[in-house]
């Protein structure tokens, strides 16, 4: 299975692993899942980093590098991304979370989060 993992979990993932629900543990540990991180993720991070957010203080050049070194592959996000946000109903307003989604439509992968409201998305949403 192709999971897109959301920020959040992306990040407990790289360093606090023990933040992971033991069944988020076993489908990113799980070689047959592809593993995949959103550019919209390193873009968040840098920008909540640079308000002070204590939550995102990892570096995202090294998070990138991280994710890489560990096999995830990267999400670029494009044009087509872009426009079917549109097409989103106004569940969720926080907009990486919704090119996230977005890209798991599109791309027809699974977006895997802690996050309830994201369910409620007609997308393949898998919550931890």
């Amino acid at each position: 299975m192709k999971l897109l993992l959301d920020t959040h979990l992306l990040l407990w993932a790289a360093a606090q692993p023990r933040q992971l629900s033991a069944a988020a543990r076993k489908l990113i540990n799980d070689p047959r899942n592809e593993l995949l991180f959103s550019a919209a993720s390193l873009w968040e991070v840098a920008i909540k980093r640079g308000l002070g957010r204590a939550d995102f203080r990892v570096d995202p050049r090294l998070l990138r590098r991280g994710l890489l070194e560990n096999g995830y592959g990267e999400l670029a996000i494009t044009g087509e991304h872009a426009v079917a946000v549109d097409s989103l109903p106004p569940l969720h307003k926080d907009p990486f979370d919704r090119i996230l989604i977005a890209q798991s439509m599109v791309e027809s992968v699974t977006l895997l989060t802690s996050d309830p409201l994201l369910e409620q998305y007609p997308a393949s949403v898998r919550r931890d």
